[in-house]
């Protein structure tokens, strides 16, 4: 059901047509994306005690967002006619249009602020609105620019699975501060010793970012080698490695219990040592922002930056078909762990000819994975 749904709205937004500057296609998908998150905006101010982060609920500059709202609103109108003038096929300026009308049916920038008290239970919607400004304006744009497979369109097969686990990857705030933050911070405290904390905490604070990023990529090194060693692990993370095309969406696709163990364990040393919140979010604001660049249809040639951190071709290699690449670049930051330790695989100049799991094939869709590793 997955697999031809995602066939039809591959067909839907145009991949067999022509998708060039002028066509009508990259102003009609703009439309869409803007008309979207309009409507996600909406319903978060709407019901922000159900759809918002409460530590960034209070934070939010109401009349700024309001604007903003406001603003995507009549640049997914004008989009969507630009896409109606150019383009043959009106299919995609019409849902733009019918999503702008949506969201100003509901209010627009001037839809009332719902209660934002305290809930129980909330979904991180707002979250995934500021997901996709901060890593799809950026990446899309790059890979369109600079890419390195030309021909893979954006409606990649796979594409539909992929933006199921960034929903989901940020909707589940909640869930993940459950299932990770909370038991780190405890079980750190209990272990924590308090000199090894002093010494920790008064380094500057851009050493300690260094160090945050050395001590996790070192733990993460031997968390990942023991996904790839390790069978029944293994289950749960060749749903990552079960990515078939690469771009800024495939770092997306990770099993919640990959993502709950191995943030879990890089985390907790961190939290042991005591190092200042300040370098502990900074080197997160980080990772989130490299781990989608690693993943990305992007070919920078920076061969001296390559020997100092992790660049699309040495990720890349990692999720290679070849055998020679098997079980190989386990680092995800510090391409020298690999070099120290004996796993490192980066011939000079070339790229992989394929990616995936060589004679296995993942199911479609985000819950058919999620209950993958447990199938016979």
């Amino acid at each position: 059901m997955t697999a031809k749904f995602e066939e039809w709205l591959s067909s839907f937004f145009g991949d067999d047509r022509r998708r060039s500057f002028g066509s009508g296609w990259i102003s009609g998908t703009l439309s869409i994306v803007l008309g979207v998150l309009a409507l996600c905006s909406i319903f978060a101010v709407r019901f922000p005690q159900w759809l918002t982060v409460p530590e960034l609920r209070d934070r939010y500059p109401l009349e700024l967002v309001r604007w903003a709202i406001d603003l995507g609103i009549l640049a997914s109108l004008l989009l969507a006619g630009l896409s109606m003038i150019l383009r043959r096929r009106k299919a995609l300026g019409i849902t733009g249009l019918l999503l702008a009308a949506a969201a100003l049916a509901l209010g627009a920038g001037d839809a009332p602020l719902g209660n934002s008290a305290e809930n129980s239970v909330y979904f991180g919607l707002d979250w995934f609105v500021l997901g996709v400004l901060s890593t799809a304006t950026l990446f899309v744009p790059l890979e369109r620019a600079f890419p390195l497979k030309r021909e893979q369109g954006a409606f990649r097969k796979g594409w539909l699975t992929d933006t199921q686990y960034f929903f989901m990857s940020h909707a589940l705030v909640q869930l993940m501060s459950v299932l990770v933050l909370l038991p780190v911070v405890n079980l750190g405290g209990m272990l924590a010793i308090a000199e090894v904390q002093q010494f920790a905490i008064m380094m500057p604070l851009p050493l300690q970012f260094i160090a945050c990023l050395v001590i996790a990529d070192f733990t993460q090194y031997w968390v990942h080698r023991a996904f790839h060693r390790i069978p029944l692990l293994w289950r749960f993370h060749r749903v990552h490695h079960s990515v078939r095309a690469m771009d800024w969406l495939a770092g997306s696709r990770l099993h919640l219990v990959d993502v709950i163990v191995t943030r879990g364990l890089v985390l907790l040393p961190l939290v042991l040592l005591g190092f200042d919140e300040r370098a502990v979010f900074a080197y997160l604001g980080f990772v989130s922002v490299h781990a989608v660049f690693i993943h990305a249809n992007f070919a920078p040639r920076l061969a001296w930056l390559e020997k100092l951190v992790v660049m699309p071709r040495f990720h890349h290699w990692h999720h290679a078909r070849e055998s020679k690449a098997i079980d190989k670049n386990f680092a995800v930051h510090l391409p020298w762990l690999d070099r120290l330790f004996g796993t490192k695989y980066l011939p000079e100049g070339q790229w992989p000819s394929g990616y995936g799991i060589t004679g296995e094939r993942a199911p479609d869709g985000y819950l058919n994975q999620l209950v993958w590793p447990f199938n016979r």
